[in-house]
């Protein structure tokens, strides 16, 4: 682990106060550096900046744009720019880490901005994307100054080769498996239960496979229920579930992490139905670590995070008769749900930020060698150049 005191600017390109497992992994990776006593400034876009932590930095106020079948919040522009350059210019880093460089966001703006020491991490796990190919050109000379990438799981890694021909080492998201671990099993969210937590109004969490394979599922588990976690508004989303099975779903509403360990260690199953767009799956991580018998839909990110099917259980993704079919198996095998269940645990351990930290400390080592720090460049050709596109396009 490093012993120098590093003073590290962290970059999220995410609106920091929108739930996402971007901002967590910043989040968690800021706060552990902080705890092992290296001075830490993130800067992110922000709705409410009066609530930020004393080491967020708000550069504005993010605009919703879709990608990645969902809905990001990012800031880009000029006076965006300004900010980041400022910020660069008054945090004397020994190193920036931005996340997401690849994307028109302030992760972008940094890496334009800036000299010295800088790591990429590549979370997006996405078919090509258009606009990628669109700015290409401009994206290619900013990727190449980052001294060292992270891709957060192999098929993290495969959409960057893919994109952007460059390669990566892949280092996973981190989670406190402890917390999780010590969850203490609640009456209410136990028997033949079955867990979801995630922004269910978005297709690509697959809840909806999930509704569609219950009508299977309860006739062979009679008494089982669903229980979802996670932000949204229910009330439209329960108006596509058959009314002889609402009953057997219970939302209830954003938890507590400690909630949430309790969670994961009382319900018989947890599942993940997602449909595709995931490079990781930290909830599967915090699953595992929690105790739970995890079983995921078979995407890429899914299917590495758990063996193949080593460490929780697989279904063909969007099939929700392969989901029922694997559910009513292990809600019938005690014996072999116990075991995933503990295969599960002990996986977990590879992504606890006490393993991860050091893995992300090695590319920081590896980046400062011979640096002089981080300064705000004088080239601004790869900015000038983008407004230039922008106004041929007009």
């Amino acid at each position: 682990m490093l012993t120098k005191k590093l003073k590290i600017g962290i970059v999220c390109p995410y609106g920091w106060d929108t739930p996402g497992g971007v901002q967590n992994h910043i989040r968690d990776l800021a706060e552990f550096l902080i705890a092992a006593g290296h001075d830490v400034s993130v800067l992110a876009p922000a709705i409410d900046e009066e609530k930020l932590p004393n080491y967020v930095v708000s550069a504005g106020k993010p605009i919703s744009i879709p990608y990645n079948g969902a809905v990001a919040r990012v800031l880009f522009g000029p006076i965006a720019y300004a900010r980041v350059r400022q910020w660069i210019g008054n945090g004397n880093f020994d190193l920036l880490h931005l996340h997401e460089p690849a994307i028109p966001s302030i992760s972008l703006l940094a890496c334009w901005a800036a000299e010295g020491p800088m790591v990429g991490t590549f979370h997006a796990a996405a078919k090509r994307q258009k606009v990628i190919f669109a700015i290409g050109p401009i994206l290619e000379p900013a990727i190449e100054k980052l001294n060292a990438r992270i891709a957060v799981s192999e098929a993290a890694r495969l959409t960057l080769t893919d994109h952007l021909e460059t390669d990566a080492v892949v280092i996973p998201n981190g989670i406190y498996a402890k917390r999780y671990a010590d969850g203490v099993p609640q009456v209410k969210w136990q028997g033949n239960t079955i867990g979801f937590i995630g922004r269910f109004e978005e297709p690509r969490k697959g809840l909806q496979v999930l509704v569609d394979a219950l009508p299977i599922i309860s006739r062979f588990a009679p008494d089982v229920k669903v229980f979802v976690a996670g932000p949204g508004d229910p009330k439209d989303f329960e108006k596509q579930i058959d009314p002889q099975l609402r009953k057997r779903f219970e939302f209830l509403g954003k938890i507590t992490e400690k909630e949430k360990a309790d969670f994961m260690s009382s319900v018989s199953l947890y599942v993940a139905p997602n449909t595709g767009g995931e490079s990781f799956g930290i909830i599967l991580a915090e699953a595992l670590a929690g105790g739970a018998c995890v079983v995921a839909s078979d995407i890429p990110a899914f299917d590495s995070l758990l063996g193949g099917g080593e460490y929780g259980a697989l279904f063909e993704s969007e099939n929700s008769t392969d989901l029922a079919k694997v559910v009513i198996d292990l809600l019938r095998d005690d014996e072999k749900r116990r075991k995933l269940a503990a295969a599960g645990k002990a996986r977990s351990e590879l992504f606890d930020w006490d393993v991860v930290a050091q893995q992300i400390f090695s590319i920081y080592e590896m980046a400062i060698v011979g640096g002089d720090g981080v300064k705000v460049g004088s080239d601004n050709r790869s900015w000038n150049r983008f407004l230039s596109r922008d106004e041929e396009k007009r």
